[in-house]
């Protein structure tokens, strides 16, 4: 079963932040979600929801070519 992406179509990039503010997603995170993997997708997906509870720093790790780095 493939990861579900958690885009909510409010496409917008918070410079301050450098996070969306519909999916609290980064830029490398976003553009490389269609290359990852289930298990890079669920650690996309773990550091989202931290940094919607606050208890991550605002930029996250970036991901690409589906390994977190």
């Amino acid at each position: 079963m493939m990861v579900s992406s958690p885009c909510i179509n409010v496409c917008k990039m918070d410079a301050t932040s450098g996070l969306c503010v519909g999916c609290f997603r980064t830029l490398d995170e976003i553009t490389a979600w269609s290359r990852c993997d289930d298990t890079a997708r669920n650690e996309i997906l773990a550091a989202v929801a931290q940094r919607r509870q606050g208890n991550a720093p605002q930029a996250g790790k970036a991901v690409s070519n589906g390994k977190s780095t």
